[in-house]
């Protein structure tokens, strides 16, 4: 095989990822608030966090050949997260290091597996200050743009759409992942994006914030007439629907008790993105991304749980699924 070859088999699985890389404190069981007083907790544990790590992570721990982009700091925890990272597989040669703090997060998790998160902003303030180059050697190996954070990063609300449209250019195909918006700009700084993008992630809080809809479907057609070419909508425990403007097509979730459900999103998007990349449909990518999601919602951690792609599929053999869930409530 010719080294040309041996690129092109690559460029049929390889993804590029940018996004947030956060160095996260998980502590378990928090419950409520109450100044003045010392709680006692169960576990108080370090984790490698952000949208882009985790999705990066959770690809490589998969099997997929993955590249991430992003920024750290030049402190002890930046390199904490490079060691996380390339332990799992991750190509860490893009990644920026800059002269400020690395961006962490405080996770406070209940015992239902709900989180609220106290963030510092960190050296995220300083990352994608300029587009993306997509240099040959930034996508040799790669066929897949993934964009894991547009709301946490500050210069990729102004840059993330460019950088979709150089990512078109360059021949990748493209998806987005929206997550929370703490600043409440929603569709004025993801609209610009959507006509560059081949896939569109959305769980029923982002997707009715971006919509004014809580219906899936509803929001997948108005997110369709936008540009995107299909709409992934995570319904949590209800598994997934995915809207390609001809089909919907539902996913049901896989009957597991929550414990933590940090980053489990994200392990979806890296899932469906990942069974992709192996050639898999609209039906199995969502059905894969189901069992990436609840494998890692078991354990404390954005990623703990994840598995090889082969080691998914065999525990989804066996897994319990729930009854389908409508995606219209």
């Amino acid at each position: 095989m010719s080294d040309r070859e041996i690129i092109a088999t690559e460029r049929t699985r390889g993804v590029l990822c940018s996004g947030s890389i956060i160095f996260d404190t998980l502590v378990q069981p928090f419950e409520e608030s109450a100044w003045g007083t010392t709680t006692f907790v169960e576990s108080m544990e370090r984790h490698v966090g952000g949208n882009g790590a985790n999705t990066a992570r959770a690809m490589a721990i998969l099997g997929t050949p993955v590249r991430l982009l992003g920024a750290l700091g030049e402190d002890a925890q930046a390199e904490f997260i490079l060691e996380q990272l390339r332990n799992a597989g991750v190509d860490t040669s893009h990644i920026a290091r800059m002269p400020a703090p690395t961006a962490a997060t405080i996770v406070l998790v209940n015992r239902r597996g709900d989180r609220q998160f106290l963030h510092r902003l960190g050296v995220s303030a300083l990352a994608f200050v300029r587009p993306v180059e997509f240099t040959p050697d930034l996508r040799l190996g790669v066929a897949h743009y993934h964009l894991a954070s547009l709301f946490i990063l500050p210069h990729m609300r102004i840059h993330g759409a460019e950088i979709l449209r150089r990512a078109r250019s360059a021949g990748l195909t493209t998806s987005l992942d929206t997550n929370w918006d703490a600043e409440g700009k929603w569709m004025r700084s993801l609209r610009p994006c959507l006509g560059s993008l081949d896939i569109l992630f959305m769980n029923e809080d982002e997707a009715r914030m971006v919509t004014g809809w809580s219906d899936a479907a509803r929001s997948a057609e108005m997110i369709l007439k936008e540009g995107v070419k299909t709409a992934v909508m995570k319904l949590g425990p209800r598994g997934c629907a995915i809207y390609t403007g001809k089909d919907e097509i539902l996913c049901p979730a896989f009957d597991v008790a929550a414990r933590d459900t940090t980053g489990a999103g994200d392990c979806f998007v890296a899932g469906f993105l990942a069974a992709q990349q192996r050639g898999a449909g609209w039906r199995d990518a969502g059905q894969f991304a189901n069992a990436a999601a609840a494998l890692s919602v078991q354990k404390l951690g954005a990623v703990s749980g994840m598995l090889p792609f082969e080691e998914v599929e065999k525990w989804m053999r066996t897994a319990p699924v729930r009854t389908l869930g409508a995606a219209h409530v």
